[in-house]
């Protein structure tokens, strides 16, 4: 890897912003972070963001999702001079109860990436900008990178709009609670035209690193991946007095899916996962008029994941139950020209896959030449509290983005 490593004025800053976020969203009792799109935490980590760019002297804009991008340099002067910037970054927002590393890594590394460049006393030649993308995680509306998918246009705002939580609050109501305009949602090709290039660095979500030894790597691709809604019908009865014979329970329909998702998965060397489920009424002696899980299928071959998702429609279509695709990101190939040169530029570092969507795969997709640093996570755990990186990977890692920004957007060649 390049000798680079980060000042002590980039560690300073680096431990002073991890400081900041640490306790932002933290649930005492299961040590995991609840940091969902359009809420009050939300809006805590959103003006945290805007007051590191203003603290930089960044320009802040928002475009037409709410996505969040601080620039170092005039990034519409660079469009019209046929050479749009640099971006880096992440996102702040959780699954329920995840760890501390996924997504504010990446946009705590790039503030601290620009700060190192900075004191090198380095002026680029294209502006630069840090982006903190909007409800990546989906956690709250079920829709994984909305904040990209929006704006590429991979999602419709009607669609968006009418996302509903939990407790049935749509996406368009918790916009207009947070002080957006849901009618805003939309493409937004302006601000995409001036990310020429997008480097976004994440924790491994794995421990391919730790076993290979390495500190930092560069992505080369990310899987297939999709979710789905498996909506089971049933009616509601008595637990204690319906014989069992007569019953229409929307349980066992929802155990013959999650049953058959496993099986169908390990078929077909796919991985398939029910994590979230709901239940209606809810009650421990009432049997269920309805159960409704978000299946999450990925893999290596998309056709295999495809196939996935059909056995487990065949299998509750005898329930009478409806699947219903909420998002599909198809094999998203990483520039490969641009993860041969930060492999090389970081001293060969390993080039690897990943099975985690990310908003970087979104962009990519959407054209845009994109790809990834990872850092290293000896755990191998991720979308828990367990997730960790030491504070020297960390550190390496934001050496290693400021070594790219020197390297994609320093001075042209004499």
């Amino acid at each position: 890897m390049s000798n680079r490593s980060a000042s002590p004025g980039g560690t300073l800053a680096f431990r002073r912003m991890w400081a900041d976020l640490e306790t932002v969203g933290l649930d005492a009792d299961t040590g995991g972070y609840r940091r969902f799109a359009w809420t009050r935490t939300d809006h805590d980590l959103r003006e945290w963001f805007a007051g590191e760019a203003q603290a930089r002297g960044l320009d802040l804009t928002t475009d037409r999702m709410g996505n969040q991008w601080a620039w170092w340099g005039d990034p519409d002067a660079a469009v019209a001079a046929g050479d749009p910037g640099l971006v880096l970054g992440s996102h702040l927002d959780s699954v329920p109860d995840g760890g501390a590393f996924d997504g504010p890594l990446g946009v705590v590394s790039a503030l601290a990436a620009i700060d190192e460049v900075r004191a090198s006393g380095l002026t680029p030649s294209r502006p630069v900008g840090v982006v903190n993308f909007a409800d990546e995680e989906g956690a709250r509306f079920g829709v994984a990178c909305a904040g990209s998918r929006v704006i590429t246009g991979v999602l419709s705002p009607d669609r968006a709009r009418g996302l509903k939580d939990a407790d049935g609050v749509t996406m368009a109501e918790a916009l207009r609670a947070s002080g957006r305009d849901p009618h805003e949602l939309g493409p937004d090709p302006e601000t995409l035209a001036r990310v020429g290039t997008f480097v976004e660095l994440h924790v491994e979500q794995g421990r391919l690193l730790d076993d290979l030894g390495h500190a930092v790597g560069v992505g080369s691709d990310i899987w297939p991946h999709g979710r789905w809604r498996i909506d089971v019908p049933g009616e509601a009865n008595h637990a204690g007095t319906t014989a069992l014979d007569v019953r229409e329970d929307a349980m066992l329909g929802l155990a013959a899916a999650i049953i058959s998702a496993r099986r169908s998965a390990e078929e077909h060397s796919c991985l398939a996962t029910v994590g979230k489920v709901d239940v209606v009424p809810g009650g421990v002696n009432a049997i269920a008029s309805c159960a409704t899980a978000w299946l999450d299928a990925r893999g290596a071959d998309p056709d295999a994941v495809r196939r996935v998702v059909a056995d487990v429609r065949d299998v509750v279509a005898d329930f009478d139950a409806l699947v219903t695709e909420e998002s599909w990101t198809p094999v998203t190939d990483f520039d490969p020209v641009l993860t041969r040169r930060l492999a090389t530029l970081l001293g060969g570092v390993p080039v690897i896959g990943t099975g985690a969507g990310h908003d970087a795969g979104i962009l990519a997709n959407a054209g845009v030449p994109t790809t990834m640093l990872f850092v290293r996570n000896p755990t191998g755990v991720s979308h828990s509290p367990d997730e960790w990186a030491s504070a020297d990977d960390c550190l390496s890692g934001v050496a290693a983005l400021a070594t790219v920004v020197t390297d994609l957007a320093g001075p042209p060649a004499a």
